[in-house]
């Protein structure tokens, strides 16, 4: 997200997680998006979402240094971060959501190295462009995931696709990152439509 009035908007409806793309490649790169310094950063004080910084192979100095001025509660590797990186973030305090490209179930033996140092997985649809496809991979892939480390479904997923999360049984599914179906912008959530997917869910679990 890159907007403060949008940020308020989405925080307002109980998400638990609020992304900030840190990849200067993404048309959603926060850094380039802000036009109000203090307006923003007041914003992202008052928020109670979780602050979720997505990277994309960056220096470990500049996570750190991201982290540290954006007040971040999760970083989202999106890249191909080394598990000794993970380890290493994780060491210093630091909660981890790595992300993971699949393609078919040999995929998910790569989380058996991130596995010990991450707190959620995203598995994700590839792409040229390290997310924001639009598009889902496989979701019956999933009974393939063994590993006990929680994970978020990420991927195309879109205002119709409430009751088809819910036909997920993988128990280690803890949720779904809403992206660009959402979006009426790049980095500018529809918060009608968040609203509308969101009471579907609630319903649905009562």
């Amino acid at each position: 997200m890159t907007e403060p009035g949008n940020i308020m908007s989405v925080d307002a409806l109980g998400v638990d997680l609020i992304g900030m793309i840190f990849y200067p490649k993404s048309p959603r790169y926060v850094v380039d998006k802000i036009t109000d310094p203090e307006l923003f950063f007041s914003v992202l004080k008052k928020v109670k979402a979780k602050k979720t910084g997505v990277f994309v192979n960056e220096t470990k100095e500049n996570l750190l240094r991201y982290a540290s001025e954006f007040g971040l509660d999760y970083l989202q590797l999106h890249g191909s971060e080394t598990p000794e990186l993970c380890r290493e973030l994780k060491e210093q305090g630091f909660r981890l959501i790595k992300a993971l490209n699949i393609r078919s179930a040999e995929d998910f033996r790569k989380c058996e190295e991130y596995a010990p140092y991450v707190d959620y997985f995203v598995f994700d649809t590839p792409c040229a462009g390290h997310g924001g496809s639009g598009r889902k991979f496989n979701w019956q892939l999933l009974d393939s995931y063994k590993t006990d480390r929680p994970f978020l479904l990420s991927g195309g997923i879109g205002k119709d696709d409430a009751m088809a999360v819910f036909e997920i049984s993988n128990p280690s599914c803890a949720g779904v990152d809403l992206n660009s179906k959402f979006e009426t912008a790049p980095g500018i959530k529809d918060a009608e439509m968040l609203s509308l997917f969101i009471s579907q869910i609630k319903n649905k679990e009562k």
